[in-house]
């Protein structure tokens, strides 16, 4: 029996390379996002409200950034018929809006993203291009 696992963890490197190409993707789509990067324990790692964003997504980005590591998972991967009664039940803490990713290496979940002001989809796109950019799984 082992009471020690080996795990990888994001290096400030990555997180930066991620939130320079998070801002480069949300800058081509003309729309300023909140992106934050939290590592496997849900412990901030980097954080910026680009230059026009929403300052109240800042507060989404972050749960996305959360929930996507919690459950290692895309926040769009929890069931409608639950996400009211999770994020009750997290006081607001876990969602299901899209711009949630896990950032998974080799299949380990090392963090997640969180991408907020945009639509979904712009949500997304920002999100995958971070993920890209450290070769992360997608």
């Amino acid at each position: 029996m082992s009471f020690i696992q080996p795990s990888k963890i994001l290096t400030h490197e990555a997180v930066m390379t991620m939130l320079s190409a998070a801002i480069a993707e949300a800058q081509s789509q003309g729309q300023p996002q909140c992106i934050v990067i939290v590592d496997a324990s849900g412990e901030v790692l980097g954080e910026i409200r680009m230059t026009g964003a929403k300052f109240l997504s800042r507060k989404s980005a972050h749960n996305k950034a959360l929930t996507a590591a919690s459950i290692r998972a895309a926040t769009t991967t929890i069931p409608d018929a639950v996400r009211q009664s999770i994020g009750m039940a997290t006081e607001g803490h876990m969602t299901g809006l899209p711009g949630g990713l896990p950032i998974l290496v080799s299949g380990e979940c090392v963090g997640g993203i969180g991408i907020g002001s945009g639509t979904g989809d712009q949500d997304v796109t920002v999100a995958t291009a971070a993920l890209r950019a450290i070769g992360a799984d997608i």
